[in-house]
């Protein structure tokens, strides 16, 4: 099983279908939030998966819920509370990328408190996004991983850095810094990588068997201890790219099945890279965050 630890929210997201998009759009409410959507794109793939959060039981948070439960996501380890559900206001730009502005005063996610042992199945965890910068929640992610890293579940991190919610940045990176040396795989950004002002190379030998970087439509590429590997990304049309990062999240851990990331050769990382643009392309052809089944992906 693969845990997904973080929040969920709603993003409210311009409705192209209304017209051109501009900062009048009607917005369309849809399920999301990083961690959610890896979590959802994991149970549209077929993975055993369970979301690991505090989700609110307003309107919205029975919502996100349906959603788990639709794409098979097991959800023993969420908690719930009364307070509201975040919201973020996604703005999308001509190429299809997305910004967002947050609505997170006193809101459920925020109020996570560290779970008790994960199920004993449970082979990996993944965690990222807002989860980790929100306190007094971001403290007990940061448990949360230091605790299953230490009992030799694989950890995947995804900084996803939302600049807008980071008072203090230089903290915030000191924090990722000792983060590392508790990550088996990291996973970031390009954007994610300049904010940040370090390197593949330099972020793995704080403790990731492997550090893969997404580069939009020019794909991704992987650092190890002993190569490189690159792979193009997958021409489409995109509609826009929320969600794609958490796509390739899904669909790196999926791939790897039982595996540990440094036993990978070069050719079988080539083929998990591969795999996880075709996924993350098709996350691009459709407005909002709605990844692929497996179906999509076979052939």
């Amino acid at each position: 099983m693969i845990v997904v630890a973080g929040e969920s929210l709603i993003d409210l997201v311009p409705d192209g279908a209304a017209g051109p998009v501009s900062a009048l759009s009607p917005l369309l409410p849809r399920p999301g939030g990083g961690p959610y959507n890896t979590a959802v794109a994991l149970g549209r793939l077929g993975a055993p998966v369970a979301f690991c959060s505090r989700v609110s039981t307003d309107a919205f948070g029975e919502v996100l819920m349906g959603g788990l439960a639709e794409a098979g996501v097991a959800t023993g380890l969420v908690q719930r509370g009364p307070e509201p559900t975040s919201l973020a206001v996604a703005t999308v730009g001509p190429d299809g990328s997305a910004r967002y502005g947050f609505y997170v005063e006193g809101t459920a996610d925020r109020l996570f408190e560290l779970p008790g042992p994960l199920p004993a199945e449970a082979r990996a965890l993944c965690l990222g996004t807002c989860s980790l910068v929100l306190e007094p929640g971001a403290s007990a992610y940061e448990a949360l991983l230091r605790r299953e890293a230490g009992r030799g579940v694989l950890t995947l991190l995804d900084p996803n850095v939302r600049p807008g919610l980071i008072p203090d940045p230089e903290a915030y990176r000191r924090r990722f810094d000792d983060w590392l040396r508790h990550v088996s795989l990291l996973k970031l950004s390009e954007e994610d990588a300049a904010w940040l002002g370090g390197s593949p190379a330099a972020w793995r030998a704080r403790g990731p068997a492997a550090v893969v970087v997404t580069r939009g439509g020019a794909g991704l590429s992987v650092v190890t201890e002993a190569f490189e590997v690159s792979v193009p990304g997958v021409p489409v049309r995109i509609a826009d790219t929320i969600g794609a990062g958490d796509t390739v999240n899904a669909a790196l851990l999926h791939g790897l099945g039982d595996r540990r990331p440094e036993v990978l050769s070069a050719e079988e990382w080539r083929e998990l890279l591969t795999y996880a643009a075709r996924a993350a392309a098709v996350t691009c052809t459709r407005p909002g965050a709605e990844p692929p089944y497996a179906h999509e992906l076979r052939g």
